[in-house]
């Protein structure tokens, strides 16, 4: 079948008129003739009667007509939905997170993407930096805002925000409510850490690292949640990022000291695969990301930057 022959023909059958039809297709009228007669010819069908100026469909055009109009409005569904596609109108944007981000950041970042773009479907998945950043490679997720624990070639990482890494107790603890502290006043407590290969982990290795200090672990966890029960029932204490206890703070169930000699962050970046060109809600979502820290890694509190 030779589509260009069947648009033709539908043309000309819906506007009765070989004229008009050609300059509805931008052709002259000798080539939309011309066409019809290689088309008859090849299907060894007449489709079209003459009478005078007018034309008319055969009982075989009549046939053909129903099923090439069926073809061709579906044709301009199909423009309809990829143009709405284009322009945001439609379509899925699918965004991986750390779990801490997919609680307590992606719950208003995403009601603030929909506010501009509210007919965009959202799908939610959360992991690890390493399972996120794996989701990518999968094609499994579009976007992902990760802390950058090792290097790919193959991943685009745009600086998003830098999250500071703080001492976590409970308010009962004996260093609570010191303005700040050493890093050898509390080097020697017992630690409830994150598990090794976390970027939480590897930053926070460094500074013991940097101390010459090695840490008391009493436990290793890859949940953050247990880790702040364990805090909060004065098990030990913990170096996870300010923003992943901002609730607990907030209702005073965990408390903080920022060490007065130095201070450790967690780089968080907005990764994409780096070969593969961005759907347009993805384009949209790193934009509006982006948008909030001007394209600089920054010091910055996340809650806020919404």
């Amino acid at each position: 079948m030779n589509l260009n022959h069947l648009r033709i023909f539908y043309y000309a059958a819906k506007m009765q008129s070989f004229t008009k039809a050609a300059e509805a297709l931008c052709i002259t009228q000798p080539a939309i003739t011309k066409q019809i007669h290689c088309f008859e010819d090849f299907w060894d069908l007449k489709l079209f009667r003459k009478k005078g100026r007018n034309i008319f469909l055969t009982h075989e055009g009549k046939i053909l007509f129903d099923y090439a109009k069926k073809i061709f409005e579906y044709e301009k569904k199909i423009e309809d939905v990829m143009g709405d596609m284009k322009e945001l109108k439609l379509g899925v944007l699918r965004l991986g997170a750390t779990k801490t981000y997919a609680r307590l950041f992606m719950p208003s970042m995403i009601a603030k993407f929909h506010e501009s773009y509210p007919h965009i479907k959202i799908l939610l998945d959360e992991g690890s930096s390493r399972e996120m950043i794996k989701s990518l490679l999968e094609f499994k997720n579009d976007v992902a805002i990760v802390a950058k624990v090792e290097d790919n070639p193959e991943i685009d990482f745009i600086p998003f925000c830098r999250e500071e890494i703080v001492f976590v107790m409970s308010p009962e603890h004996h260093l609570a409510g010191q303005r700040g502290a050493t890093f050898q006043d509390i080097a020697l407590e017992p630690f409830i850490m994150k598990e090794k290969g976390s970027a939480t982990r590897k930053v926070v290795d460094e500074l013991f690292l940097r101390n010459k200090c090695v840490p008391r672990i009493l436990m290793e966890s890859g949940n953050n949640e247990f880790i702040k029960q364990q805090v909060q029932r004065g098990e030990g204490i913990s170096l996870i990022t300010k923003f992943a206890v901002s609730p607990e703070l907030q209702e005073e169930k965990l408390t903080y000291i920022s060490l007065k000699d130095q201070k450790a962050f967690l780089d968080i970046h907005v990764a994409h695969l780096k070969d593969e060109p961005l759907s347009p809600p993805a384009k949209a979502f790193i934009g509006r990301l982006t948008q909030l820290t001007e394209g600089k890694l920054s010091e910055i509190d996340t809650g806020a930057c919404l």
